[in-house]
């Protein structure tokens, strides 16, 4: 089912994309699920910066999107995990070689990654 945030409005694919993954932390959030499932308070661990109200926020979009999965579990303490789809997962290997390219083109060949 595509995702359609703004009928009409989309100019091309890239602009439709874009608007999914588009803001500051979206791109990240999907980097740190592709590791792993995480707890929400793993993930703002896990992205250093972003606030809890942000964090929620769009995790709650990328749910929406079609992005990330949200289980809970019935537990006693309640155990809430954020997951990729496998749209989301198609979404991350669309994202490599956009990665691959800011690595050489903003980076340079001299950036080693942080380490997570």
């Amino acid at each position: 089912m595509p995702i359609v945030r703004r009928p009409g409005a989309y100019h091309c694919g890239t602009d439709a994309a874009m608007d999914v993954i588009g803001g500051k932390w979206k791109v990240l959030i999907l980097w740190a699920l592709d590791q792993r499932p995480f707890r929400f308070g793993e993930l703002r661990r896990a992205i250093p910066g972003v606030t809890e109200k942000v964090l929620a926020a769009q995790l709650r979009e990328l749910e929406d999107d079609g992005i990330v999965r949200r289980e809970v579990y019935d537990e006693v303490p309640p155990r809430v995990e954020y997951s990729l789809t496998e749209t989301g997962v198609l979404l991350n290997q669309a994202l490599i070689p956009l990665g691959m390219w800011g690595q050489k083109h903003v980076l340079g060949s001299s950036y080693t990654p942080a380490a997570s």
